[in-house]
């Protein structure tokens, strides 16, 4: 007998009492039973349909993993009750539903012995066609488990060999009071977006013109970049501390361009309204420009670099869930700084320069190097981009925030740039990227002149505090173009392939990071060295 593919039709058969000697009439129901792809081989559903057929003596047919079975022929009903058990004349003594009884019999066919387990064509779900189908939660948690294991016992070893290396001036130390004229030109930043929002009124009461205002504004921004370079380069204060200082310079200038640059858009689509024209409806026109103070004085603290009048809001602050990450971004912190201190600092400082040394040895000092320093860089990620920028958003009540997206997963370098940092990006693609396609330039130019804007900015951050302008971070940047082409290459050759992570995980992560840490590093030793 042949088993077909698909499991059919299961007769099961009802019986009906009506007087003790006199001859039952069977009706025969066709039961269509659908069998779980398990283990156990479970009925998952029971459909009825209902057809009258005369008394037959059939034996049972395999089909599909079915069963389908006739009863044997009618006869008189005594105490003995049905041959086959006695559960099933119980429920009929009690008045159950046929349709249990129908699932009861069903059921035991399907258990039966003879009913077939292999069915249809299945995948291990480890191979390549079923892996990313199923859902690796376990191995996940595993990794995750062996991670704190194996890292636990390191921190020990280390511990047990070297002792404590954090020093007590870790935190706070008396040298950190020398960087009070940074503190002051830190608190001293919000003059910029005060002159900004005067200009603004300035042209919207129409006492100056858009050139004027054009020119006001690149002015107050050049001013806001260049005021804290000043102050740092003037003062010999903690690399930290002027780190921090031009973060936030940087904050404030993009900031301040994007408020000019959307204030000027604003007014001529105002002025566009006023002639007639018809706009997108992409353009909401609820959010009319009108120069408010307000609404410049949220953007400034909102965790954002574009601005617009009015942002999604939520409609309260979860006091709780803020208290939670504040304490995931105390305990991150220390863990980072614990990292630093324990393992980066000493190989550092052990260390020779990369460039003027042994080869292999710079090597191996860059790759025992790229182990903690993933970590922090992976730290800081979490704390500054999914933390902190959380919680100022729930205090805020700032809807959107979508701070991140899976860059892990990127396939290419470009695709990293565009995921990685979404404030930026943001920002990039709005007052970079498309007024230079707008302008007639090529796509590639304008992706160049937005990595040179990045480059420029990280060479900023880095360079300025520590009193050092080799561009080794703008060449690392700078860097990144090429590793654009390339894997964009490579992913077009080989499609869905992940040759592009790979290789931005070993040139980014793995060699990029630890090669200027150590490059930065020997040159402010001997920038210090050179000063005595």
């Amino acid at each position: 007998m042949t088993i077909p593919e698909l499991p059919e039709s299961l007769e099961t058969t009802t019986l009906n009492s009506h007087h003790s000697r006199a001859a039952s009439t069977v009706r025969r129901r066709s039961i269509d039973v659908a069998v779980l792809e398990s283990d156990s081989n479970s009925l998952e559903a029971v459909n009825d349909s209902d057809s009258d057929v005369n008394n037959t003596n059939e034996m049972g047919n395999l089909r599909g993993g079915v069963v389908e079975s006739a009863l044997e022929e009618p006869s008189e009903l005594g105490t003995e009750g049905l041959r086959n058990g006695k559960e099933e004349n119980e429920h009929v003594r009690t008045g159950e539903s046929n349709q249990e009884m129908e699932v009861l019999a069903s059921a035991k066919f399907a258990h039966r012995p003879s009913a077939p387990v292999h069915r249809r064509i299945k995948e291990s779900p480890l191979s390549s066609d079923a892996i990313f189908k199923q859902s690796h939660a376990g191995l996940f948690n595993l990794c995750i488990v062996v991670l704190v294991a194996v890292n636990s016992r390191l921190i020990i070893e280390n511990l047990m060999k070297y002792g404590w290396l954090i020093n007590s001036g870790f935190w706070f130390s008396s040298t950190s009071l020398k960087d009070w004229p940074l503190l002051m030109c830190c608190l001293s930043l919000p003059i910029f977006p005060l002159a900004a929002f005067f200009v603004e009124k300035l042209v919207l009461l129409k006492y100056i013109s858009e050139c004027v205002a054009v020119f006001l504004h690149i002015l107050i921004t050049t001013a806001a970049i260049l005021y804290p370079v000043l102050v740092i380069l003037r003062c010999d204060s903690a690399v930290l501390s002027g780190v921090t200082l031009m973060l936030f310079a940087c904050i404030v200038w993009l900031k301040l361009v994007s408020y000019a640059h959307a204030s000027h858009d604003m007014r001529a689509l105002a002025k566009s309204l006023d002639k007639g024209e018809t706009l997108s409806g992409y353009w909401n026109s609820d959010d009319s420009y009108g120069a408010s103070f307000q609404s410049l004085a949220y953007f400034m603290v909102a965790p954002t670099l574009c601005y617009q009048p009015s942002y999604p809001r939520t409609s309260c602050i979860r006091k709780g869930w803020v208290v939670r990450q504040l304490i995931k971004l105390i305990i991150f912190t220390g863990f980072m700084g614990f990292i630093v201190e324990q393992y980066i600092n000493p190989i550092v400082r052990n260390s020779q320069h990369p460039l003027k040394g042994n080869l292999l040895y710079a090597i191996e000092r860059v790759l025992k190097l790229s182990v903690p320093n993933l970590y922090v860089w992976l730290c800081m990620f979490y704390c500054f981009f999914h933390l902190w920028l959380n919680i100022l958003a729930e205090l805020l009540c700032f809807g959107d925030r979508e701070f991140y997206k899976d860059w892990w997963n990127a396939k290419t370098v470009e695709e990293y740039w565009r995921m990685w940092n979404m404030p930026v990006h943001k920002w990039m693609v709005r007052h970079i990227y498309f007024p230079c396609l707008r302008n007639g330039m090529p796509r590639g130019g304008a992706i160049l002149i937005a990595f040179l804007i990045s480059a420029i900015f990280h060479e900023l951050c880095i360079a300025v505090p520590c009193h050092i302008f080799k561009f080794w971070a703008f060449i690392g940047i700078m860097f990144q173009v090429p590793l654009v082409i390339l894997t964009n290459y490579l992913q077009d050759k080989f499609q869905n392939s992940m040759v592009g992570n790979m290789i931005f995980w070993c040139f980014f992560s793995i060699l990029g990071q630890p090669m200027c840490l150590l490059l930065y590093y020997h040159d402010l030793m001997n920038r210090k060295a050179s000063a005595k």
